[in-house]
């Protein structure tokens, strides 16, 4: 599934691999401590190598702990891209705690690494969704609502890829995608994902 915005650049989604797409940038999940972990985070340190992890031990000594809702960048080791942004997405605890500011959070911080970087292409999974909880349906909401406002402005990010990890990822992000439909710069390729 393509959308293009009014500007031309354009947000794709698809099931697969994060760590097999060639983007500029990858936005990683990671945990508050920068220590590595499962899921996606595992995934993309394992792809990417020791590298990633040697560069995010400097960052730890700097800067201590990254807060939720917010990211940092390193290179990218062996992986098909330059840089990786971790994000941290928060737990998600019922709502109550500010969890969508602290998710749609993420994505402005990334987007933002992105422009200061001139990234022209970056992948995000879906941040918060897996061991953190956050429910699938919101997430697309908060992620898919971020994507887009940006990329309706001017800037170097020129295409947003999220890779879903799984059926189910895959089909709530495109409902979600499908019921804010912009007519005239939509547009759902069959077959994309």
């Amino acid at each position: 599934m393509e959308w293009t915005s009014s500007t031309g650049r354009k947000l794709v989604l698809q099931e697969g691999d994060i760590t097999r797409i060639p983007v500029d940038a990858i936005v990683n999940a990671a945990n508050a401590a920068l220590a590595g972990g499962g899921g996606v985070d595992g995934a993309i340190h394992r792809a990417g190598g020791p590298e990633i992890m040697r560069e995010l031990d400097a960052i730890r000594e700097r800067i201590g702990r990254c807060p939720t809702g917010s990211a940092v960048a390193t290179g990218a080791g062996r992986l098909p891209a330059k840089f990786v942004f971790h994000a941290v997405g928060p737990v998600y605890g019922g709502g109550r705690r500010g969890e969508a500011e602290l998710l749609a959070s993420c994505y402005r911080k990334c987007l933002e690494l992105a422009e200061e970087r001139q990234v022209r292409t970056i992948s995000f999974p879906a941040i918060s969704t897996g061991v953190y909880g956050y429910p699938l349906r919101e997430a697309a909401e908060i992620a898919l609502r971020e994507v887009r406002a940006h990329l309706r402005g001017q800037g170097h990010v020129q295409q947003v890829v999220f890779v879903l990890f799984g059926r189910e990822a895959y089909e709530t992000y495109h409902s979600v995608a499908q019921s804010h439909k912009e007519p005239d710069h939509s547009e759902d390729q069959q077959g994309a994902g």
